[in-house]
């Protein structure tokens, strides 16, 4: 039987991949707790834009307001249950959509920190997996029901991780990955924490410093000194995520050992680590528009993740007893622009 799909958090990401299982067929549900948004993919459908006309298209899928939920107590159960609010709700998201689970549903972190601790204590570590989004897949809600991809979308490029928090490659594993291929390319890992830890690095080097200093991803990698933190950035979370025991992989498209060497001054490392962040900054590779979804929070005046982004790594390396003090400064940065004692500036982000 189709595996009836519930996706909690219709944001850019929930939106975006909950919009492409609908157009595949699926049965899908998006959940969604801003009114305007629902009313809107209810009236016209969800409409989808990138940085080709091609992926340009209007994707008609039923949408549900929060208080509208318990209505799911009438219909078939929930066999897959997407997780895609920020990290500081995923509680009560979860405990919202656990009662509609069918008795072998399943609850999918889709987010971009490391969340599925918090919902297996709440649904059990049998019923919890974790899909981890790459950085090929960068989007924005930028207006109710509309969604746009900034970064290209490439033949061949994994961008979503499906994993078992055992590291077993189950059926449903692979069931899922399948699914999920009809989003974009796909794969069932047998390391979901190496993922989730490599993608971290990737987040902690962009979202915080664009939320801090007001820059989009390829303005910021372009400011000489601003790249400059960005690294020193990267360096420290390949390093604490090495000390905690987790396998890091590439961070975007650079090397691991090359970033933390860079972090270290090492001239050859840090000239080549430059020339990929700037290669990056293309206008075919990256959309001038691009925006981490920290920042978009922050010019929406909303909460950010930075406690479960870059406070985590901090919080992680003094466990580990590695330093990682640029993670610590930036997120009482963030905090400062966030409460309004500072406005968003490269200023905030150049402290040597």
């Amino acid at each position: 039987m189709e595996p009836r799909i519930a996706v909690v958090g219709a944001g850019a990401v929930g939106g975006y991949v909950g919009s492409g299982l609908a157009a595949a067929g699926h049965d899908v549900t998006l959940i969604d707790p801003w009114p305007a948004h629902v009313e809107a993919i209810r009236a016209g459908g969800m409409h989808l834009s990138g940085m080709t006309e091609a992926e340009t298209r209007t994707v008609r899928v039923p949408a549900l307001h929060l208080t509208e939920v318990q209505g799911l107590a009438r219909q078939r159960p929930i066999d897959i249950a997407f997780v895609a609010v920020k990290s500081y709700d995923t509680e009560w998201a979860t405990l919202m959509i656990a009662p509609y689970l069918a008795p072998a549903g399943v609850v999918v972190s889709l987010q971009n920190c490391i969340n599925e601790e918090r919902i297996a204590a709440l649904v059990g570590w049998g019923r919890t997996m974790g899909t981890v989004v790459s950085g090929g897949l960068a989007l924005d809600l930028y207006e109710p029901a509309h969604i746009r991809r900034t970064m290209a979308k490439l033949p061949g490029r994994t961008c979503l991780y499906v994993g078992e928090p055992s590291g077993r490659v189950t059926a449903r594993a692979r069931a899922l990955a399948a699914l999920l291929g009809a989003v974009d390319g796909t794969h069932a890992t047998d390391d979901l924490w190496g993922e989730r830890w490599t993608k971290l690095c990737v987040n902690g080097m962009r979202n915080g410093v664009s939320a801090a200093t007001g820059m989009g991803g390829n303005e910021r990698d372009r400011h000489d000194a601003v790249r400059r933190v960005c690294i020193r950035l990267g360096a420290e979370s390949v390093r604490v995520g090495r000390a905690l025991g987790f396998r890091v992989g590439k961070v975007g498209a650079l090397d691991p050992e090359a970033l933390a060497r860079a972090g270290d001054d090492d001239p050859a490392a840090l000239a080549e680590v430059e020339r990929l962040l700037l290669a990056g900054t293309s206008g075919e590779a990256r959309s001038d528009l691009q925006r981490p979804s920290m920042a978009q929070d922050m010019a929406k005046g909303r909460r950010t993740e930075i406690e479960f982004m870059n406070g985590f790594i901090a919080a992680k390396a003094a466990e580990a007893g590695v330093p990682a003090p640029t993670h610590a400064r930036l997120t009482e940065v963030v905090k400062q622009v966030e409460r309004g004692t500072l406005r968003p500036d490269p200023s905030n982000v150049l402290w040597n």
